[in-house]
């Protein structure tokens, strides 16, 4: 068991809550510089890895977690209380966000980032509850490929078995006639029903590197193996591109070998940076965030919505605020691309003043 907090752990949670605000929230979408961009389909970009990177450190915490509780001798039936309440209450946050402001249920959208967390950490957490480490490679394996034999050899009325383009996919025909008017597009989702199977997966390899972070070993055992595997799943995912394209939308199983073998590089640079050199104040912003993490994410979320509902005239324009900002005073002053990522950074700094306070009063909510 770890004797002290992994603060690695939280820096990079933190990291990649932070990223999520700077890539959502462009000052215009417009102008974004291309790696702050999703790649349009297949391939990949650093804005591509955010959101599994924050899978895979779910799998993680989840790890060390409940592993504790494991040890302490805590029944199995308040574990899985607090597992399903916390799935619901995240899907839930999930569900108002996409509803507010109007709340036009027969159109809402069902499937989304928050509501795709809920869900494999619930599944994720009870397979780590009664799964051991061997069942679970067997199991990420096992999943990983049988996705892969659905999304090439299942036929799709009208298009036939292995289409892999943005129409005449399998995870479109499902979400279509399962979620129809409930879906992001007229026939996709990124966070559909079907593509929620691999990343799954994300999250129990997650879980098998948290195994290893809490297991007796030195730190530099540990950081050489996070290294080993990191480079050692980011080569397989290359090589296997070609076959089965890496793909984040359709969450190919490709891109959960390649995108997890990122998680470990990045994170063992981390870990390295905070537990093995003790460098640790470049880390305190992301430490903010990393220990409120959800909490930061959705009220992000919800305070750009309400900044879109306030109206500002602009000249012969009506614009919300983020747009007057930007027009007025960010993109005169640095240029539309630089002025446009300004303005996310500018809201990054606002959340690190408003979370702060709690950070340093030790006050986690815990959704």
């Amino acid at each position: 068991m770890l004797q002290n907090r992994l603060i690695s752990i939280d820096a990079f949670r933190g990291l990649t809550i932070a990223a999520m605000i700077l890539v959502n929230n462009p000052g215009s979408w417009s102008f974004v510089y291309p790696p702050l961009r999703h790649a349009e389909w297949h391939g990949w970009t650093p804005t591509d890895l955010i959101f599994p990177f924050f899978l895979f450190i779910v799998g993680v915490s989840l790890a060390l977690s409940f592993s504790r509780r494991k040890e302490e001798g805590r029944p199995a039936d308040s574990l899985y209380a607090k597992i399903f309440r916390r799935s619901a209450t995240i899907f839930a946050i999930g569900l108002f966000l996409h509803l507010f402001p109007r709340f036009r249920f027969a159109t809402m959208r069902i499937p989304g980032v928050l509501q795709r967390i809920a869900v494999c950490f619930l599944v994720g957490a009870l397979i780590y509850l009664n799964a051991k480490v061997k069942s679970r490679v067997v199991l990420s394996v096992g999943i990983l490929l049988f996705y892969w034999a659905l999304m090439t050899y299942i036929p799709v009325p009208g298009y036939g078995p292995g289409v892999l383009d943005l129409k005449g996919n399998l995870c479109g025909y499902i979400d279509l006639k399962l979620l129809a008017g409930h879906i992001y597009k007229p026939d996709f989702d990124p966070e559909g029903i079907l593509s929620t199977l691999p990343a799954i997966v994300t999250v129990l390899l997650g879980t098998l590197a948290g195994d290893w972070l809490r297991g007796p070993k030195t730190n530099v055992r540990k950081l050489t193996m996070v290294f080993a595997a990191g480079a050692v799943l980011t080569a397989a995912g290359l090589i296997l591109h070609p076959f089965f394209p890496i793909n984040k939308q359709l969450w190919t199983s490709t891109f959960v070998i390649f995108s997890a073998g990122m998680a470990l590089l990045v994170f063992g640079v981390c870990f390295l940076l905070i537990e093995m050199w003790n460098l640790k104040k470049w880390a305190t912003p992301f430490l903010v965030f990393g220990t409120n993490a959800i909490t930061v994410f959705a009220g992000s979320t919800f305070m750009v919505k309400v900044l879109m509902m306030i109206k500002i005239a602009d000249g012969d324009k009506i614009v919300n605020p983020m747009g007057y900002l930007y027009a007025n005073f960010l993109s005169p002053l640095a240029g539309p691309y630089l002025g446009s990522l300004i303005y996310p950074i500018l809201l990054i700094l606002l959340w690190l003043f408003i979370i702060l306070p709690l950070y340093k009063r030790k006050i986690f909510i815990r959704v």
